[in-house]
């Protein structure tokens, strides 16, 4: 058995620990955590999905939305990475429709209630600042 097989029960841990690190802002441990869960496999799209989620958390939207990007082509219904992916277009503006299609494609074919939750949280963010952002931009023309 290599010195990494007997570490890959810590996976999970790797990659919730390294959520959290992005939530707490720690950056630094943040990426060596996801680095180590790559380390122990691969071919686990996790990792990838965390590294854009510290992308997205730092607001570097091109590259957040490529790691989502990467992660939904390897797993068409990864419905969390399809949720971040739409978020990042939309706060990108790149392709804010196909960001709110993928969004609601979660929203409707997902069943982790998590998921649904967030694509919901997603999909009423955008109705609450794009929409107003929108409308703000518009009346200011008239």
């Amino acid at each position: 058995m290599s010195n990494l097989e007997e570490f890959e029960k810590d996976f999970g841990v790797l990659v919730e620990t390294g959520f959290v690190a992005v939530k707490q802002g720690d950056e630094d441990s943040a990426t060596k955590l996801f680095q180590a869960a790559k380390m122990l496999k691969p071919e686990h799209s996790a990792p990838e999905l965390g590294m854009g989620y510290i992308s997205l958390s730092k607001l570097e939207l091109q590259n957040a939305t490529q790691s989502f990007e990467n992660v939904v082509k390897k797993e068409n219904e990864n419905y969390l990475a399809k949720t971040f992916l739409g978020l990042s277009l939309m706060l990108a503006k790149t392709d804010e429709k196909r960001g709110e299609e993928l969004v609601n494609e979660s929203l409707a074919k997902s069943d982790d209630p998590s998921v649904i939750q967030f694509a919901k949280t997603v999909l009423e963010w955008k109705v609450q600042f794009f929409e107003k952002e929108t409308n703000t931009a518009t009346s200011g023309k008239e």
